[in-house]
């Protein structure tokens, strides 16, 4: 996924002239096959083997459109983040279809989001913490994890708690999993986990002793926005492909029950949509 907001993520990366040579050379859309790009080795969002959410969302989108779904792979944790992904895939035309592309992005046009989570604290049963806000007393005396250039680190920063912090970096490490995240909370090496739901709910029952809080958007300090950490999550098209944009959009309205259950299947906790749109990283 993305770090920190829409308007960071835009300006991290220019990339036209990579794109344009790329779209020269890539045969035009066939509308009898949906051509995805996605991470081969990120469960539980996708991998070749077809066992990620992400991954069945696409095979139903595809089937209800009657296309082939065919994938082109490649890692979005590598050199350049979810930004460069976007730049030599979906922009260089290699694909036109990206399963998770936040609500509200500024880099690609998206459809309406099919799934809405959030950010939550990770905890174990036994010590009792009663962690509900970044501003619980709890957070001032444990060690916090988190994933690393996500809006999570900006409150522990914003609040003086990045001394007592450790960040984790699954989201950009390729050989990583979220599971480490939960892991990490099960060993005491941290005594609360900040992380991206939909990353760590299909793992959860796998970790019985562990329990999760939602984290509520909060104001840090007079003057300050409301920091929200609940978001929308869209598939993404190039922009100005607003044919396959709205073809999608018909079938997510249509389809989303089935797409409610498929993601009910990997714990992904689904929510209203948000007010404030950022860029959720793991």
């Amino acid at each position: 996924m993305l770090a920190g907001s829409a308007a960071v993520a835009a300006a991290m990366f220019a990339f036209p002239s990579s794109a344009a040579l790329a779209a020269n050379a890539t045969p035009p859309a066939n509308d009898h096959v949906l051509r995805v790009c996605a991470d081969p080795n990120y469960l539980p969002y996708s991998n070749r083997a077809g066992q990620g959410f992400e991954n069945k969302v696409a095979a139903l989108v595809a089937k209800a459109m009657g296309r082939k779904l065919e994938y082109t792979w490649a890692s979005y944790r590598g050199h350049g983040g979810y930004s460069n992904f976007l730049a030599e895939n979906l922009d260089a035309r290699k694909c036109d279809v990206v399963m998770n592309l936040p609500y509200g992005d500024h880099e690609e046009s998206y459809t309406k989001p099919y799934y809405t989570s959030s950010y939550v604290f990770i905890t174990r049963k036994d010590t009792h913490y009663h962690i509900r806000s970044m501003n619980s007393v709890s957070m001032h005396s444990i060690k916090i994890g988190f994933e690393s250039d996500t809006t999570p680190e900006t409150a522990i920063k914003l609040l003086d708690l990045i001394n007592n912090a450790v960040a984790f970096h699954v989201a950009s490490n390729p050989q990583a999993s979220p599971r480490e995240l939960l892991q990490a909370v099960q060993d005491g090496k941290v005594g609360v986990m900040i992380t991206w739901e939909p990353a760590i709910g299909d793992f959860l029952k796998d970790y019985p002793d562990l329990q999760v809080a939602r984290v509520p958007s909060e104001e840090y300090g007079p003057g300050l926005p409301t920091v929200g950490y609940t978001y929308g999550m869209s598939m993404g098209v190039r922009k100005g492909d607003t044919a396959l944009k709205d073809a999608l959009d018909k079938v997510i309205a249509r389809e989303q029950p089935e797409i409610t259950a498929t993601l009910a299947q990997y714990d992904v906790k689904l929510l209203p949509n948000p007010r404030h749109v950022n860029f959720p990283n793991q």
